[in-house]
């Protein structure tokens, strides 16, 4: 036996990397596209978003049927919780309530702006408008009622766990608290550009909630 073939025979075997399962696939697609969708909108190319995901643009359309069917699963992509949920979920209960109200606040803003430029950059460049939506996102871009519905209960239910360890120093139930915070949270509307007229902070709506707005409660 030559050298050349005991060394050839004494390397391990190579094993292949497990493959991506479809639904990865185009999980790791999508989430290639949604900031080059929130840059460029329905103009946004599939070499484009193959170049973002280190794939190539073939790969594309063994996950989609067309374009069309990878910009609604993006769409759904952009107003699904289950991101922001996770990020609730790894929120420590052992820190302060302010600590997990403030970085929940910030994982709920980040999804709502998520969720704006994506949706508003697909209509305004005209995905869809022409041929009515598919099922699921309204014409604004919202999901249906239920859907909404269900989305915000389970925004509501993960708050609600950040806040119960606190139970017995609240002068609501958790579950009212958390109302509270998404209702404050939800009403964030953009204002005009100019000295004190920007959105509250996350830390500010956070103090707002908990401690109020007086200095003094006793002096109102």
């Amino acid at each position: 036996m030559s050298p050349t073939t005991s060394s050839a025979e004494s390397k391990p075997p190579r094993r292949r990397a497990p493959g991506m399962s479809v639904e990865q696939r185009r999980a790791m697609i999508v989430s290639a596209a949604l900031p080059l969708i929130g840059e460029h909108g329905a103009a946004v190319t599939t070499s484009q978003i193959a170049r973002a995901a280190g794939i190539g643009e073939a790969t594309i359309f063994r996950a989609f049927k067309d374009k069309d069917e990878l910009l609604d699963a993006c769409v759904a992509g952009a107003v699904g919780v289950d991101h922001v949920l996770r990020e609730l979920a790894s929120v420590p209960l052992d820190q302060p309530l302010v600590t997990r109200l403030t970085e929940a606040a910030e994982a709920l803003c980040a999804h709502m702006e998520r969720m704006g430029t994506v949706v508003r950059s697909l209509y305004a460049t005209g995905h869809r408008r022409e041929r009515g939506l598919p099922p699921g996102p309204r014409a604004d871009g919202a999901p249906p009622e239920d859907a909404r519905t269900r989305s915000f209960h389970a925004m509501q239910d993960a708050v609600v766990e950040l806040i119960e360890p606190d139970r017995e120093v609240l002068r609501l139930g958790p579950e009212r608290v958390a109302a509270a915070f998404l209702g404050l949270l939800f009403s964030r509307l953009p204002s005009p550009a100019g000295p004190g007229r920007s959105p509250l902070t996350t830390e500010e709506l956070v103090s707002v909630l908990l401690r109020g707005t007086l200095t003094d409660p006793g002096s109102a």
